[in-house]
């Protein structure tokens, strides 16, 4: 598959093969699963890629010499107008792609985000949504990105069991 460009604050404690500069011919693509709370539902961000007509979890290619949470970040700030928050690492998936005419390897990495502030409109993405997250699990176009929404999810009813944990020993 030929790769075309794609459409806060990090957390301390994200891996540190996340953090490192990775080699020249890697290609680093960064993904932001973010989700935010609204009257006690929680609801999950999706993006359409007009051009192959899928929804997906918006994606960035990492930029040389910047981290693939800072990526994640300034995707959600430049693009959608959104402050955002990194809670988590959610996944990892590696494969390759094809860049003018040279086949590389590549690494997506999916932080699980929330929200903390934003404009009503999300307007540097073709299309979104946010979806509840059943809706948005068969809205998501492939079984890798159902995978990663998936494992966000999971971690994030860790991030929160610890949170009330932590919460309660300072008592």
């Amino acid at each position: 598959k030929t790769l075309v460009p794609l459409c806060g604050n990090a957390s301390s404690n994200l891996a540190p093969t996340a953090r490192r500069i990775m080699d020249k011919s890697l290609v680093l693509v960064s993904g932001s699963v973010l989700f935010k709370e609204v009257r006690g539902n929680r609801h999950w961000f999706v993006v359409r890629d007009a051009d192959e007509d899928i929804w997906e979890i918006p994606k960035v290619f990492v930029r040389k010499g910047e981290s693939s949470v800072r990526a994640a970040l300034r995707m959600m700030g430049e693009q959608g107008g959104m402050s955002t928050k990194v809670l988590e690492e959610a996944g990892r998936s590696g494969g390759v792609t094809t860049i003018n005419g040279k086949t590389l390897p590549q690494r997506h990495l999916y932080y699980l985000m929330i929200l903390l502030s934003g404009a009503q409109e999300a307007i540097g993405f073709d299309d979104y949504q946010w979806l509840e997250y059943a809706k948005a699990v068969r809205k998501l176009s492939s079984k890798r990105e159902r995978a990663m929404l998936k494992q966000a999810s999971v971690e994030l009813r860790k991030w929160k069991k610890a949170k009330k944990q932590n919460k309660l020993k300072s008592i």
